[in-house]
């Protein structure tokens, strides 16, 4: 059965970008995966920093979104190896997340979104999952650290 995740009150909350489950990347301190994930877009800019001390992940969101803003000329190369390791260092950080995203197994994750055809599994499912498979590459990296 695949487990399915979104919005962070729900039973996998955990699993999104958006929960508040910090850590430290590269000398600093992250809110949450999102906080760095968007900061990468405009890594040793003078937005990176005021990122990182954004408030909310929804902040963040919104301005990593802003195209007025110049994104670095490998993100579309990096941006799945950036993702991938925010999401390691938050389950590396946190006991009661890392044991809840060993519990579920060998289950398929699925972020499922309605929209976002790249991270999420888009509103017909036909999206790439890249975050759940992210999730399912950190769980078998976790496993081995036990």
């Amino acid at each position: 059965m695949a487990i399915m995740f979104y919005k962070v009150n729900d039973e996998y909350g955990c699993f999104s970008n958006f929960s508040r489950h910090g850590f430290e990347l590269n000398g600093k301190y992250w809110s949450t995966s999102e906080h760095y994930f968007q900061a990468q877009k405009f890594a040793g800019t003078e937005y990176e920093e005021e990122i990182r001390l954004a408030a909310t992940a929804m902040e963040v969101a919104k301005f990593g979104r802003d195209r007025n803003k110049p994104l670095r000329k490998d993100w579309e190369q990096v941006k799945y190896s950036i993702m991938k390791e925010a999401v390691l260092a938050k389950f590396r950080t946190h006991d009661d997340i890392r044991e809840i995203l060993l519990l579920t197994g060998d289950s398929e994750i699925i972020e499922k979104t309605t929209d976002d055809y790249y991270w999420g599994c888009g509103s017909d499912g036909t999206g790439k999952n890249m975050l759940g498979k992210i999730l399912m590459e950190v769980r078998a990296i976790l496993k081995t650290d036990i």
